[in-house]
C-alpha cells in the first residue's frame, strides 16, 4: 500500500520541506514560509532600523533572496528564522554603512566576556513594548549602538540564546554576553531618565 501524503500546511510542514517545495516552484509553499516568518522578521527589522518602510523593504529583499537562492540557507546549520534575522541584519548594516563610515569598529566589548547581565527581575523588552510606554522604549532602543541593539532585540524580543545570537551576529558568545549586558544597562538608564522626567 502506497504511503499517504498529507496536504502541506503551515503546521505540518517543516521550514526545510517548505523551502524545498518553494525552490521547486510551489507558490503555496513560499506563501506558507512567508506567513510563518514575516511577522518576527519585520518586528526585528523595524526595531533594528526604526523605519517601517525600510523594515518592509528588508523583509521583502530577504524573502526574495531566499526564493532566488541569493541567500543560501543550510538547514544543518540552524533554524531558518535565525538565518533570516542574520540576512536582515546584514542588509540593514549595508544600508547604514554610508552614514557610519566615521564610526570605528566596536572596541568597547569585553574581550573576556565576563560582564554580568542585569538582574532577571528587569522587565523584558517584549512586555515593555506592549505597555503604554512602548514608543519611549522604541526611542530608547533606537539610541543604542547598532551592535548593542542587535543583541537586545534578539535576546529580549525573540528569545534567542547566546549561541544563536552569536551565530546571527557572527561574533563569539563572550561578545554577545558583553553587548547584551551593556545594551540592557544603557536601555535601562534611558528608560529611567524618561520615567524620572515624566514624573516631574
Amino acid at each position: 500500500m502506497g504511503k499517504t501524503h498529507l496536504p502541506m500546511t503551515t503546521t505540518t510542514a517543516s521550514d526545510s520541506d517548505l523551502l524545498r517545495q518553494t525552490r521547486a516552484g510551489a507558490a503555496d509553499a513560499f506563501a506558507a514560509l512567508y506567513r510563518r516568518h514575516q511577522g518576527p522578521l519585520y518586528r526585528f527589522a523595524l526595531l533594528r532600523c526604526g523605519s517601517p518602510g525600510t523594515a518592509a523593504d528588508v523583509v521583502q529583499e530577504a524573502f526574495m533572496g531566499l526564493l532566488t537562492g541569493r541567500f543560501a540557507f543550510d538547514p544543518l546549520r540552524g533554524q531558518l528564522q535565525h538565518f533570516l534575522f542574520g540576512v536582515a541584519r546584514n542588509l540593514i548594516l549595508k544600508l547604514e554603512a554610508p552614514g557610519q563610515r566615521h564610526v570605528p569598529p566596536a572596541a568597547d566589548d569585553d574581550e573576556d566576556g565576563e560582564s554580568e547581565l542585569p538582574a532577571d527581575g528587569a522587565c523584558p523588552l517584549a512586555r515593555l513594548l506592549d505597555h503604554e510606554a512602548a514608543e519611549e522604549v522604541r526611542r530608547a532602543l533606537a539610541l543604542l549602538a547598532p551592535h548593542y541593539r542587535d543583541a537586545v532585540i534578539l535576546y529580549e524580543m525573540h528569545e534567542l540564546s547566546y549561541a544563536e545570537i552569536a551565530d546571527v551576529c557572527q561574533v563569539d558568545i563572550g561578545t554577545v554576553r558583553s553587548r547584551l549586558s551593556r545594551g540592557r544597562a544603557a536601555l535601562a538608564r534611558r528608560l529611567a531618565a524618561w520615567r524620572g522626567a515624566s514624573t516631574v
